[in-house]
């Protein structure tokens, strides 16, 4: 019995530390505020529009990083050898849940609380731990990042002029050791 219940411990900490990872560089998963990942859309032969957004623990540096990173390998992919940020923006998005704390507090299912009576309304308790109406309410805010640029690719050597252009292959070799694949 014991080993059974330092298993399922075991089992559940793991899947726990597998949800608490940064959004590795993959495609878009997802939909709406659950999507992570990466996506692009063409608007022109040489111009695209290119996205990451990651996760609850991805960082917002991350999220830039891949980004650039997903510009310049797609502008490899194209056959052309550099890009060129015409728009870039990043957007912090946030949601709030509340839902009620299945354990009653910080100790667990047993928390101190005192028992009144009040001749208006009869029985009441009151402890420090959840509203005073006896609900135990968990809240949370997960915030995450969404990187998003429109790019024009060009062939040739970069304009030497212009601080939004990037050479591509440049670009995948300085920030290709710090990207973080997917576990196969």
């Amino acid at each position: 019995m014991k080993k059974g219940l330092i298993g399922t411990a075991l089992v559940g900490a793991l899947l726990t530390a597998g949800c608490a990872t940064p959004t590795p560089y993959r495609p878009a998963t997802g939909y709406g505020f659950n999507q992570t990942g990466y996506a692009d859309q063409q608007i022109e032969a040489n111009r695209y529009q290119v996205s990451f957004s990651g996760n609850s623990v991805t960082s917002r540096e991350t999220v830039e990083r891949y980004l650039l990173y997903r510009a310049a390998e797609l502008t490899l992919q194209q056959g052309y050898d550099y890009f060129i940020l015409s728009n870039r923006d990043t957007e912090k998005q946030s949601r709030t849940y509340a839902s009620a704390d299945p354990w009653g507090g910080p100790y667990g299912y047993w928390h101190p609380y005192w028992r009144y009576y009040s001749p208006a309304w009869g029985w009441g308790a009151w402890g420090p731990y959840g509203d005073p109406f006896g609900r135990d309410i968990d809240v949370r805010t997960v915030d995450k990042y969404q990187a998003m640029a429109e790019i024009v690719m060009g062939k040739g050597p970069k304009p030497k002029d212009n601080l939004r252009a990037f050479d591509a292959r440049s670009v995948v070799d300085h920030l290709g050791p710090t990207i973080e694949m997917p576990r196969r």
